[in-house]
């Protein structure tokens, strides 16, 4: 049925994005910005096991469930959609780093990922990872909005 327009296989364009969205995490982890709010204890304890839960799965998803009839790659509105939003995250980061820890900045740190991954899933027409990646991009705004917003 469904499944069956699936294989088991290995996208390395999806390990790609998730590398390439990580890579302003990896350097933050290492590097505290100025004005780093981003570093406080979360108030969304639970939301952000699930959120983690369901990132991890949204990745293994984009990355080892591949179509049976997977297009080549092709330079599309929903390609440039996934770079764009990449563009405003690196973009969201460098704000931060400059001392912008906004509304906006954070806002952008939460949504850009996340329509960045959409964009690619329906770009690959890889359905199975929408699943993991609503609830991931839910509890990813549940955390931004209940701990830098309100």
């Amino acid at each position: 049925m469904f499944f069956k327009k699936y294989k088991l296989g290995f996208d390395i364009w999806g390990l790609l994005l998730f590398l390439i969205v990580m890579i302003p995490n990896f350097v933050w982890f290492a590097v505290p910005a100025p004005n780093d709010v981003l570093r406080i204890e979360s108030v969304t304890e639970t939301v952000d096991t699930i959120g983690s839960i369901c990132q991890v799965l949204m990745i293994i998803a984009l990355c080892i469930f591949v179509r049976e009839k997977d297009d080549k790659l092709r330079f599309d509105p929903l390609a440039i959609a996934v770079i764009i939003c990449c563009f405003f995250y690196f973009a969201c980061w460098i704000g931060y780093y400059n001392g912008a820890a906004n509304p906006v900045v954070i806002m952008g740190l939460t949504i850009f990922p996340c329509l960045a991954f959409l964009f690619f899933a329906i770009y690959k027409k890889n359905v199975i990872a929408i699943v993991p990646l609503s609830v991931f991009t839910i509890c990813h705004l549940i955390y931004g909005v209940y701990n830098f917003i309100i």
